[in-house]
């Protein structure tokens, strides 16, 4: 049986860790020839996200750099010129600061600029510095890992709220713009127990519980199941999707959130 991913060049920012390391997993093992690893801070995390690629078969290429750089953006992609194409993009690199929501004072104008450079600005330039190999694929797909937050308003702080709101809107003007050679969509995950968490601390197990008594489904998620979702949709399974926002978060949003 023919894997979703055989033989496909894949590109996953933000990969050292969570969800970006299961989506890189899948990637190969779903087949992918090669899974170019995108990390800001922690090479010790790409090296084991770079391990579970090649346990698979597939060519992993580590690649340090900030997506809110656009020449940090140009070499993430050029890392896969060797290949000759970009079949699959996963713009998962993200940034956030906690603050309560009626708190105004607790985040200022620089929060909202340093936030949206990477959430929005980014996956913007990696769009752009992957274009032309992008164009180069018979199955150019982008993946905008976005948040349920930027649907129901709701998050870790307003300013990621409203950054994931507008990732929302980029993927729809890109995926008019980029079509029909490249599909553009955007995923939009609730609560998953990821690594980032771990400041928590004590506190992790009751608030990823508590998360999940809210949703319909009565699930926190974790990687690989949301991972699952954001490969669907570069896949050829989705070939007729473009332009689509698509909420993987365990039905959050139709309890208010």
């Amino acid at each position: 049986m023919r894997q979703p991913y055989a033989e496909t060049v894949v590109v996953v920012t933000g990969a050292s860790s969570g969800l970006g390391q299961a989506i890189a997993q899948g990637a190969a093992e779903q087949g992918a020839r090669c899974v170019v690893i995108n990390y800001a801070t922690s090479r010790e995390g790409a090296e084991e996200t770079a391990a579970m690629v090649r346990a698979h078969g597939a060519e992993a290429v580590l690649v340090r750099g900030d997506v809110s750089d656009d020449e940090d953006c140009r070499a993430i992609a050029a890392a896969a010129a060797p290949w000759g194409r970009i079949d699959a993009l996963f713009n998962n690199a993200g940034r956030t600061k906690t603050a309560k929501y009626e708190d105004l004072g607790a985040l200022s104008g620089d929060d909202f600029v340093d936030i949206y450079k990477v959430n929005v600005v980014g996956p913007y330039q990696m769009v752009r510095a992957s274009q032309s190999l992008l164009e180069a694929s018979e199955r150019a797909a982008v993946v905008m890992v976005s948040s349920i937050a930027g649907v129901t308003g709701g998050g870790s702080s307003i300013a990621y709220s409203a950054s994931k709101g507008a990732l929302n809107n980029l993927a729809l003007s890109l995926a008019r713009a980029l079509a029909p050679r490249i599909r553009v969509n955007a995923l939009c995950p609730g609560f998953i127990d990821t690594p980032w968490f771990d400041k928590l601390g004590s506190a992790r197990g009751r608030i990823r519980d508590s998360i999940a008594e809210r949703t319909l489904l009565q699930v926190a998620a974790q990687p690989n199941e949301i991972a699952g979702s954001a490969l669907f949709l570069n896949s050829p399974a989705a070939r007729h999707v473009t332009g689509e926002t698509l909420l993987a978060d365990a039905g959050l949003h139709l309890t208010g959130g």
